[in-house]
């Protein structure tokens, strides 16, 4: 399926790369996908995986009937990395905003870690702009969060700098870290293929962020339909402090998926199909006819 590249600027002189693959049939919706805090937008929502069908998640919603859009956050991949910043989770939310003036309509929006957070904080923002709000491998105070716990240990060294490098070996440290085993070989070197042939290192600004300054996001200002979903053996955040976001959050449609045999880099584990249809389910449920 061909995709079409957009190119926007935020802020009069800042290049944001843009993905999009149309609707197969009528669209149902328009999707916005936002990446996480070490890998592009392509490799996560547009991986080409030989022998793995509808490896894609683009694709697959769709051939489903939706428009589906993806970017690549300022400091990622084709975006512009010139300024001397971190590149932090508020700076994703601008870029989320950028993007959604372009494509000129409210979005259904997911967002995946440290993207889950920037697609928070925008809803949070720009409530009248977002349809539905997905929210995968999130996390809100990092209360209970192993992931968080050791990644906290190298604090000091983020904070000095505004670039982290990364290569074949951190990719796989993602697949590892947590449940080894939740994704297969093929699609981890896929991944990691992708990943690196966009970037040898990514922003520090989501690391500092997700390890000193949580919570980033007030739930009780999420004003949009809002589903959490959660990996089984998912290290970045514990259930209770998944638990307590979700009670907060004012929305009456609001869901909450434990995916199982799920890790992190939810679309990129074997259980991938699984995420999908939670995700199809949230994305084109019927209004409901009553409302009390």
């Amino acid at each position: 399926m061909k995709g079409k590249e957009h190119w926007i600027k935020k802020n009069g002189d800042i290049k944001l790369f843009l993905w999009q693959k149309p609707a197969v049939g009528a669209p149902k919706g328009t999707i916005l996908f936002v990446h996480g805090s070490s890998m592009a937008s392509q490799p996560t929502f547009d991986l080409q995986v030989p022998g793995r069908p509808h490896s894609s998640a683009m694709e697959w919603f769709a051939e489903k009937g939706f428009e589906t859009w993806t970017m690549d956050n300022e400091g990622y991949g084709r975006s512009d990395k010139s300024r001397p910043i971190n590149f932090d989770i508020a700076n994703g939310a601008d870029d989320i905003a950028a993007a959604t003036q372009h494509i000129g309509k409210p979005v259904l929006m997911y967002g995946i870690s440290s993207g889950a957070l920037k697609a928070a904080l925008f809803a949070q923002r720009h409530p009248e702009r977002v349809a539905r709000l997905a929210l995968d491998a999130f996390v809100w105070t990092g209360d209970g969060s192993p992931t968080l716990a050791e990644r906290s240990k190298r604090l000091p060294e983020f904070q000095a700098k505004n670039r982290r490098p990364i290569d074949r070996a951190f990719v796989h440290s993602i697949f590892n870290r947590d449940h080894p085993g939740t994704a297969d070989k093929a699609t981890i070197e896929a991944f990691a293929d992708a990943i690196l042939a966009l970037d040898d290192s990514v922003p520090t600004g989501t690391y500092v962020d997700m390890c000193s300054k949580l919570p980033l996001v007030e739930p009780e200002k999420i004003k949009v339909p809002t589903l959490l979903m959660r990996g089984e053996h998912d290290g970045i955040a514990s259930i209770d402090d998944l638990l307590e976001f979700f009670r907060r959050l004012p929305h009456p449609d609001k869901q909450f998926a434990v995916m199982a045999g799920i890790s992190h880099a939810s679309f990129q584990q074997k259980n991938y199909l699984m995420v999908y249809h939670i995700l199809h389910a949230f994305f084109s449920q019927p209004e409901p006819v009553y409302r009390g």
